[in-house]
């Protein structure tokens, strides 16, 4: 080796004590424990790694949505177009000049995938499977004449593309994301697949609670369960009691004191409600049974004073059912059966149905304890079975949470008497 050269040291040591004579020009490499590197995570790092995870695995699920909707429109406009005259590099020529770069770049990243097997699905061998967002964009942005039939506003959809690519930057180099800009990416992809959706039928009034793209993908894995809060008040920052019930076709409730619908939700609207067709069935406990003593003593309250809140209730509930055309279709039961859960079921026989549970704690009050908020309609994806195995292919029809409460609610409704 040259003077300019670097030259390991030798490889044994003088005895000890002694250090080892180095050549003239060598440089000495330290032992690694001589760095003192620490190569250990702490609970903390490992706490913030995990939200890193968390946080880029929704924006990835809802980024990937958009792209592939993306691709697909640029293909359905575009290829029709070019490829008569061009065959299988009409995304060459739709790039033109302008795009020269970035489609040779694509071109010469399917090659290499092609090489080295990468291409599991024979449909993705294609040069537009390889083009990123930004790229799609351009596609579109330099032919929006032929987007434009379709598409109304250039400007919402260039906007919404150009919001996404501060979390599509992050992602893709497996960078922080901040709950900011997640909650931005989230809201942006959203939009961007109803203005994408020539249907129109993504772009009209959500009901209730919009179903999110991370739950319809991996909500199968989760019983039923769309939300879980820590308590009421917050569940109803996300999901406001006026958009639970608004709209509904029909409405069963359980509880104690059904303090979420009583106090929660004016008379008025309430009658608005039964008079616009819905069903309402409300089964509180009853207010002389010993159950209500007995949790009465459990949250140390006074003797009496939950029994003269549900009466309240019942009597308000009776009140509304005394305005209305058809009383029948507004019941009021009471049940005596000691209460496990309360449960508000919204269209509970539907494929759009939503409910809204929490457990009865021993020394919490319900205004206090956790909520799940289901969805109902056998919601579940198919997953299929790998090849040559035994056993079913899939999970559809499945038995979830919210039929097992909606048979809970059949069941006492069964056993209960009506309120006259």
């Amino acid at each position: 080796m040259g003077s300019g050269g670097l030259e390991l040291p030798p490889g044994k040591g003088g005895s000890e004590g002694e250090t080892a004579e180095v050549p003239s020009g060598a440089v000495s490499l330290a032992r690694p424990m001589e760095i003192g590197a620490d190569l250990d995570w702490g609970a903390d790092v490992w706490t913030e790694v995990r939200t890193r995870a968390q946080r880029a695995g929704r924006a990835y699920i809802w980024l990937n949505l958009v792209e592939q909707r993306l691709r697909a429109v640029v293909a359905a406009v575009l290829r029709p177009i070019y490829e008569p005259v061009h065959g299988d590099e009409w995304v060459i020529a739709a790039a033109g000049p302008a795009g020269q770069e970035w489609v040779q770049r694509a071109v010469a990243v399917r090659e290499v995938s092609r090489r080295k097997g990468y291409l599991l699905d024979p449909d993705d061998d294609t040069i537009v499977s390889f083009l990123t967002l930004p790229q799609l964009r351009e596609l579109m942005v330099q032919h929006w004449p032929c987007f434009e039939p379709y598409f109304s506003d250039r400007r919402e959809v260039e906007l919404a593309l150009d919001e996404l690519e501060v979390a599509r930057s992050a992602v893709a180099r497996n960078r922080a994301l901040s709950a900011t800009v997640l909650a931005q990416a989230e809201r942006m992809s959203g939009r961007l697949l109803e203005l994408l959706d020539t249907s129109g039928s993504a772009g009209g009034p959500v009901d209730r609670l919009p179903v999110d793209a991370v739950e319809e993908l991996v909500g199968d894995r989760f019983g039923d369960v769309v939300g879980v809060h820590a308590d009421r008040v917050r569940l109803q920052r996300q999901l406001p009691v006026e958009d639970l019930f608004e709209g509904a076709r029909r409405l069963d409730a359980v509880g104690i004191g059904l303090n979420l619908l009583a106090q929660n939700y004016s008379g008025r609207r309430l009658m608005r409600l039964a008079e616009s067709g819905c069903r309402i069935r409300l089964l509180f406990l009853n207010p002389a049974s010993s159950a209500v003593r007995r949790r009465e003593r459990e949250l140390g309250l006074k003797k009496g004073e939950m029994g003269r809140a549900v009466e309240m209730n019942i009597l308000q509930m009776r009140r509304v059912r005394a305005s209305l055309r058809d009383t029948a279709a507004f019941q009021i039961h009471v049940f005596d059966e000691t209460p496990r859960f309360t449960a508000y079921l919204v269209d509970g026989d539907g494929a759009d149905g939503l409910a809204v549970v929490q457990a009865y704690l021993r020394r919490v009050r319900g205004m206090e304890s956790p909520v799940l908020v289901l969805r109902g309609g056998g919601r579940h994806l198919v997953h299929e079975a790998p090849e040559g195995a035994a056993g079913p292919r899939g999970r559809a029809g499945e038995h979830g949470m919210f039929d097992t409460y909606r048979e809970e609610f059949e069941s006492i409704w069964t056993d209960s008497r009506p309120v006259s």
